[in-house]
């Protein structure tokens, strides 16, 4: 069974950063892309940034400039560096992987938590 195992939040005060890991459990074949979301209260979930399997990436405005992601095909893992962090950054971050071929199927993390003092 595949599950996506996250790591790495916590709390920070503004300014400071953060790095989350997202890595896969289980035996995969081939993993596409990879991204992160976050969902804070009261609000939808909303993407953070995304990964293709060839390095292309995609950020949402909020996150260009501050935030990297990055991946390890061989470790089948991506990652969000986040600094310069915001409390407009408080969320629970989920991290979402499209596994599988011919016919992909999405997974997402359990969550971890990011709160940004001020």
């Amino acid at each position: 069974q595949v599950q996506l195992v996250e790591s790495g939040g916590g709390l920070v005060q503004a300014g400071g950063s953060l790095r989350l890991s997202c890595a896969v459990s289980g035996s995969v074949f081939s993993v596409n892309a990879m991204g992160w979301y976050r969902q804070a209260p009261g609000k939808q979930r909303e993407l953070v940034a995304a990964i293709t399997r060839g390095g292309n990436t995609n950020y949402a405005d909020s996150a260009k400039d501050r935030f990297l992601i990055s991946r390890d095909n061989a470790r089948n893992t991506v990652y969000l560096q986040m600094n310069s962090l915001k409390p407009e950054d408080t969320a629970v971050y989920y991290c979402n992987m499209v596994i599988g071929a011919p016919v992909p199927s999405i997974y997402w993390g359990q969550g971890t938590q990011v709160t940004v003092s001020s």
